[in-house]
């Protein structure tokens, strides 16, 4: 008897062991915050590739590598003003930030709007498209899914991380759905999105999409001459950003520059496109930094997206 027992207790061990959660929504996020909580803590340690759901902080979700960091908005948050955007924590310490600025704003009273040495946001989002993200293209405005409604527990190693994120609105009448995966690389600057898109339960082929970057009031656009490419180079308080996104050639690109975002007063650099066969599309985001000392000035930045391999 003792001896089954001892049996039992390991095959059910085991099983829990193997257990593993894949897409988690907003009903069930509490418990997944809880069990990824170590994790977080010993990856943070370890590593510049962090990622996470947040959801003490609205139910966002933020990744970041070495040189750069992001985050987009959650469940809590659709029926506020924010969107599908893409935020940008603006870092210049190659440790990670993610956690540690989470804390001192909901803990300790100190906001991440201030630079304190590591960085800031101060890159305003709202309803725009912020750094990077998709819109459905309709009758020449671009309207985008709202904030995401759930998400995968992201895949981390030293070099790399990737998560998923879906996002549903319905639009004039549709129902449209985005499965959205996104992938981050040690020592790039650019996170790679793969997305596909559905209307009304049914893949969305030949679907019109937009990829955009907020140029806020002042900022500067520039197209590549194969019109796949986009950058703005702007002033954010004392200091210049620069941000940037690139489609692949199979998707053709049309540039536009565009202020018919969402409900957004903010100048748009948009490239306009469609899903392929699969109802896919693929693209490369990020940005630059002034005050992290590496990329200073805007034909630097350009020169870097110039030979980016991707």
């Amino acid at each position: 008897m003792w001896l089954l027992s001892a049996l039992l207790l390991i095959v059910v061990s085991l099983h829990a062991c193997s257990f593993k959660a894949a897409s988690v929504s907003a009903s069930d996020k509490a418990p997944v915050q809880e069990k990824s909580a170590g994790s977080n803590k010993k990856q943070q340690l370890s590593s510049p590739m962090f990622a996470r759901f947040v959801s003490e902080r609205a139910d966002d979700f933020a990744w970041e590598n070495d040189k750069v960091a992001f985050r987009v908005y959650g469940p809590a948050l659709r029926n506020s003003l924010e969107n599908a955007g893409v935020d940008c924590w603006l870092k210049r310490v190659p440790y990670p930030i993610i956690n540690r600025w989470y804390d001192l704003a909901l803990n300790q009273g100190l906001s991440y709007h201030q630079d304190r040495g590591e960085g800031l946001d101060n890159y305003k989002v709202g309803d725009s498209l912020g750094c990077g993200s998709t819109a459905l293209w309709i009758e020449g405005r671009a309207y985008g899914l709202n904030t995401f409604v759930s998400w995968n527990e992201p895949e981390i190693s030293s070099t790399q991380l990737q998560f998923s994120l879906s996002y549903e609105q319905r639009i004039k009448g549709d129902l449209y759905r985005e499965e959205k995966t996104i992938s981050l690389k040690k020592g790039q600057r650019l996170f790679h999105v793969k997305s596909r898109f559905y209307k009304n339960g049914q893949a969305a082929a030949n679907l019109p999409i937009a990829v955009g970057l907020s140029a806020h009031s002042h900022g500067k656009i520039s197209f590549s001459d194969d019109k796949q490419q986009a950058s703005v180079w702007e002033k954010l308080d004392d200091s210049y950003l620069g941000t940037a996104l690139i489609l692949p050639d199979r998707w053709p690109a049309e540039p536009l520059i565009s202020t018919q975002v969402n409900t957004s007063a903010d100048k748009h650099a948009l490239l306009i496109s469609r899903t392929d066969q699969s109802a896919e599309i693929e693209y490369w985001a990020g940005y630059a930094w002034q005050k992290a000392g590496e990329i200073t000035s805007q034909s630097q930045w350009l020169a870097y997206l110039q030979a980016f391999n991707h």
